[in-house]
C-alpha cells in the first residue's frame, strides 16, 4: 500500500505539467487562428469602404511597398476595415477590433473604385473578361401550326342550272390530281352551246373564222372545261348529254356541297380543292420580338411527326393583328411540302433565320449586375483595382450581353468575384457604396474631421 501512494505521488505533478503546457498551446493556437482569419477577413481592400490588406497595408504606409511605393503625403482620415464607415482622425487601435486603423489617402479617395492585392485576386478565383465588338446572330424560336397555303386554292363552281349525273370523288379530303375527273354533269345549256360549236366546225371551211372564235368563247364563259373544248375541236362533235368535270389542280377536296343525283343553281359551289405543294404555317410571334423577324427571310420548321427532317420556308408577311390576351402577332410562313408530309393542323417548331446586322458591343452576361434600380458591371482598372459602371444593356444571346453604353472596346470586365469585392456587405450596398464616395469626396472629408478618436 505504501509503494503505491508513492507511485501515485510520482506521477500527479507530471500529469499536472502535462495539462498546463496542452492548455497554454491550445491558447496560443486559438489566437493564432483568431488573428488569421480576422486578416482573410480583411485581404480584400476598397477605397470606399474597405482599403486593402491590412498588415500589407500599414507597412506600406510605414516603410513603403516596393509594389506601392512609401508614402509621404497626409492620410485624409483612418478607419477600420471592418467598420468603413467610421473616420477617425490620427493613427492608433480600432475600438472595434483588436487591430490597427488604416489610413485613406487622396488619391484613393479620388479613385472611387475598389483595390484588391494580385495575391487576393488569385486566391478568389476572380475571373475577368474583355468587351469585345461582334455581331450578334439574331435567333427567334417560336411555334406555330400549319394550314393549307390559300394561293393554291382552286374553286370548280357552276355557271349554269343543272344536276350531277355521276360523282367521281364523293368524300372530302380525297387527294385529286390535276385533271382527274370529278363528276359527270347535266347542264342544257352546255350542250346546247357544245352542239353550236360542233356545227359551226363542220360548216363550210369557208365560214368566218370570227363566228368560230366566237362560239368558243362563249362555251368559256360558261365554264365548260377546256378539255371538253378541245375534246369537240378534235372530234368535230358535241360531247355526250353530260360533261365531265376535272380537277384543276393537285390537292385535297375540301369542300364538297353536292351529291349525286342533286340539282344545283348557277353560281353553286361544286368542289373547293386546296393544293399541298406548299402549306402556310402560321407562328405567334412575341410583341417585344416582333422586329427581329424580317420579311423573305429563311425559316427552319421541325414537326414531332417527322424526327430529323427539318422543312425549308420563308416569311411572307407579318399579320397587322396582335391578340390582346397573348400579346403576339402571327407571321405567315409559306414552307415547301414536298411529299406532302405536312398537313394542316399540325403543331411545328420555327427557328427564324439569323438577322445580319452591325457589330455590337457585348460582355458575357455573367459579368452583368441588376441592382433593381440599374444595371452595373465591375471593370478591372489597367493599373490595378476596380471600377464601378452603369451600363444600358441590350438583348442577351448564348451566354453574352449586349452593350449600348457605359463601356468601351476593349475594357477588361469582372466575371465571378463580385460578391468578394465587398467581403462585408451584400452585392446590392457594396455597389451603392463603391459610387457614392467618389461623388462626394467632401462629404468623407469632413466625416474624417468629426471622427471619433480611439
Amino acid at each position: 500500500m505504501s509503494s503505491s501512494r508513492r507511485m501515485l505521488a510520482a506521477i500527479v505533478p507530471g500529469a499536472l505539467a502535462l495539462i498546463a503546457v496542452g492548455a497554454a498551446a491550445g491558447y496560443w493556437l486559438a489566437q493564432r487562428g483568431s488573428a488569421a482569419l480576422h486578416a482573410q477577413s480583411v485581404a480584400i481592400a476598397t477605397t470606399t469602404p474597405i482599403t486593402g490588406t491590412p498588415q500589407a497595408t500599414a507597412t506600406a504606409a510605414a516603410a513603403g511597398n516596393p509594389s506601392t511605393g512609401p508614402r509621404h503625403d497626409k492620410p485624409l482620415y483612418w478607419y477600420d476595415p471592418m467598420q468603413p464607415t467610421q473616420h477617425f482622425d490620427k493613427p492608433g487601435k480600432s475600438p472595434y477590433m483588436d487591430m490597427q486603423l488604416l489610413p485613406r489617402y487622396a488619391d484613393a479617395e479620388a479613385a472611387g473604385g475598389v483595390r484588391v492585392s494580385p495575391d487576393t485576386v488569385q486566391n478568389l478565383g476572380i475571373r475577368t473578361g474583355i468587351a469585345v465588338r461582334m455581331t450578334m446572330p439574331v435567333r427567334l424560336r417560336a411555334v406555330g401550326a400549319v394550314a393549307f397555303d390559300e394561293r393554291l386554292l382552286e374553286l370548280v363552281q357552276a355557271r349554269v342550272d343543272g344536276s350531277i349525273a355521276e360523282l367521281h370523288v364523293k368524300a372530302p379530303f380525297e387527294r385529286v390530281r390535276r385533271g382527274q375527273p370529278l363528276a359527270e354533269v347535266l347542264a342544257p345549256q352546255w350542250l346546247e352551246t357544245e352542239q353550236q360549236y360542233a356545227g359551226l366546225l363542220n360548216a363550210d371551211p369557208q365560214s368566218p373564222a370570227a363566228l368560230r372564235a366566237a362560239a368558243r368563247e362563249r362555251l368559256r364563259v360558261l365554264g365548260v372545261p377546256e378539255a371538253v373544248i378541245r375534246r369537240i375541236e378534235s372530234t368535230r362533235r358535241a360531247a355526250a348529254t353530260t360533261t365531265t368535270v376535272y380537277a384543276p389542280t393537285d390537292g385535297v377536296v375540301t369542300e364538297l356541297p353536292v351529291r349525286q343525283g342533286a340539282a344545283f343553281l348557277a353560281g353553286a359551289g361544286l368542289f373547293r380543292i386546296n393544293g399541298l405543294k406548299s402549306v402556310w404555317v402560321n407562328a405567334r410571334i412575341p410583341e417585344a420580338q416582333v422586329s427581329e423577324v424580317n420579311r423573305s427571310s429563311s425559316v427552319k420548321v421541325h414537326v414531332t411527326a417527322w424526327p430529323g427532317v427539318t422543312f425549308r420556308g420563308r416569311v411572307l408577311a407579318v399579320l397587322p393583328d396582335v391578340d390582346r390576351e397573348t400579346r403576339t402577332l402571327t407571321a405567315r410562313v409559306a414552307v415547301d411540302n414536298a411529299g406532302y408530309r405536312l398537313s394542316p393542323g399540325m403543331y411545328v417548331t420555327l427557328d427564324f433565320a439569323s438577322a445580319t446586322g452591325a457589330p455590337q458591343l457585348t460582355v458575357p452576361s455573367e459579368a452583368i449586375i441588376a441592382t433593381g434600380t440599374r444595371t452595373v458591371v465591375i471593370v478591372a482598372r489597367q493599373g490595378g483595382g476596380f471600377d464601378v459602371a452603369e451600363v444600358t444593356v441590350g438583348r442577351e444571346q448564348d451566354g453574352r450581353t449586349t452593350i449600348l453604353s457605359g463601356l468601351q472596346e476593349g475594357q477588361r470586365i469582372v466575371l465571378s468575384g463580385q460578391f468578394l469585392i465587398d467581403s462585408e456587405a451584400s452585392l446590392t450596398a457594396a455597389v451603392e457604396r463603391l459610387t457614392g464616395p467618389a461623388a462626394r469626396p467632401g462629404a468623407d472629408k469632413a466625416s474624417a474631421r468629426r471622427g471619433a478618436t480611439p
